[in-house]
């Protein structure tokens, strides 16, 4: 499966704001942004004024590397909700949100959407009783995802994540059992379920350019 293997900090570093892709550690003072508060490279400390074409484009990035895409496959989304009954931007976001590992990392069984990523390729999901093990999967109503995880490492490894992750709020579309390590999709992802800033209007005018 495709993926960007850049450094997860360099990142959060390029678009001056905490993109939480390191789990925990970005909730400490080792997050890259505490310490270097400037895009990286040589020029990186050099503030630069933004065409409207350069917001676009920095907001289409932000939201690649917040949910962990390419550019390819954030295009058939963008193209999708643009066939899709409502407003194009909302359900770009609502897709996003769908994805099976957004939907892991949302509800607490994942420190990051890395981590979900993982434990979905992996084969330790299943949804409706049928394992899946592709990230990009889109979770519609009703539906209900397993973690099948035995003893071992890997109940441990979700054990831990749910622990680090206790304090986050659960998005209110999504009923987490944790003690039974399953989720409910009550809904469908909403625009106002988002809590994260993105202006996905850019996002939409940088591609009817």
């Amino acid at each position: 499966m495709a993926r960007d293997r850049g450094s997860d900090c360099r990142q959060c570093r390029r678009e001056g704001e905490k993109l939480f892709l390191k789990g925990t550690r970005c909730f400490t003072h080792k997050c890259a942004i505490e310490r270097r508060e400037y895009a990286p490279g040589q020029h990186g400390a050099k503030r630069t004024k933004l065409s409207n074409f350069g917001l676009q484009m920095r907001e289409k990035q932000k939201v690649k590397r917040i949910y962990g895409i390419l550019e390819k496959q954030f295009r058939r989304y963008f193209f999708k909700a643009a066939r899709s009954k409502g407003v194009t931007g909302s359900m770009l976001l609502q897709f996003l949100e769908c994805r099976l590992d957004n939907v892991i990392y949302q509800s607490g069984f994942a420190t990051s959407r890395s981590g979900a990523r993982q434990i979905v390729g992996h084969g330790f999901v299943s949804v409706n009783s049928k394992r899946v093990n592709i990230p990009s999967f889109l979770v519609k109503k009703d539906d209900e995802i397993t973690l099948q995880v035995k003893e071992g490492k890997g109940l441990k490894n979700v054990k831990e994540n749910l622990e680090a992750t206790a304090q986050r709020k659960i998005p209110v579309w999504l009923n987490v059992d944790k003690d039974h390590y399953k989720v409910t999709v009550l809904r469908l992802a909403q625009r106002e379920d988002i809590e994260y800033p993105v202006n996905e209007q850019l996002i939409v005018e940088l591609y009817s350019r």
